[in-house]
């Protein structure tokens, strides 16, 4: 029987190590490449063609529409499948499913054999508006806010970790999952959102 191949991207390492686990457990699996590194993917990819791609959307390098734009131009037969703790995914397209992270791990094995051996898609989220999604300040975790409340005061990543005694690539992930979560681009537009919400004044 031919296994599965399976190519896994998180910026947690925890979370990879974990799913990893879980995976491995399955005759009918092989995970045969991991990373917290969008670059390093794209690199296995260059000499690689796994089955499926599970992968987060808010990496540190490039966001998750980014990435999967860089893997279906460059490899775009290989299906994938978004695991993440997001519960709106409107603008993700060629994607084969989207669960997210709280998801049941027999769904999730589910998931995957159903999308490579099947063809079948699996969409796991909220039909919430994105607008009610977007202008909801409760979506921002209480360190959030914090990140929120110090970049409008024109602090830098450093010195907002520094501050928060975090390191920097935690602040640099933080901040892709708040302007994901807030639906903007730019600090200005992260700011104007935030007093629009009451985060800051």
């Amino acid at each position: 029987m031919k296994k599965i191949q399976i190519a896994l991207v998180d910026d947690h390492q925890l979370f990879l190590d974990g799913l990893e686990a879980v995976l491995s457990k399955q005759d009918d699996i092989d995970v045969v490449f991991q990373t917290t590194s969008a670059s390093a993917l794209l690199d296995f990819l260059q000499l690689n063609t796994p089955d499926i791609i599970l992968t987060d959307i808010a990496m540190p390098e490039m966001n998750g529409i980014e990435l999967i734009k860089a893997i279906k131009k460059q490899s775009p037969h290989i299906k994938l499948l978004v695991l993440s703790m997001f519960q709106n995914m409107h603008s993700y397209t060629g994607i084969q499913g989207y669960l997210l992270k709280e998801t049941p791990k027999i769904e999730v094995l589910e998931a995957i054999r159903g999308i490579v051996n099947e063809d079948k898609t699996y969409f796991n989220y909220t039909e919430q508006p994105i607008e009610e999604y977007i202008f909801n300040k409760n979506i921002l975790s209480k360190r959030e806010k914090q990140i929120v409340q110090l970049i409008a005061q024109e602090l830098t990543n450093e010195e907002i970790a520094e501050k928060l005694f975090l390191s920097k690539r935690t602040v640099e992930t933080h901040r892709k999952n708040i302007f994901f979560k807030m639906g903007v681009k730019s600090p200005a537009g992260l700011i104007k959102k935030a007093m629009h919400l009451g985060i800051v004044n």
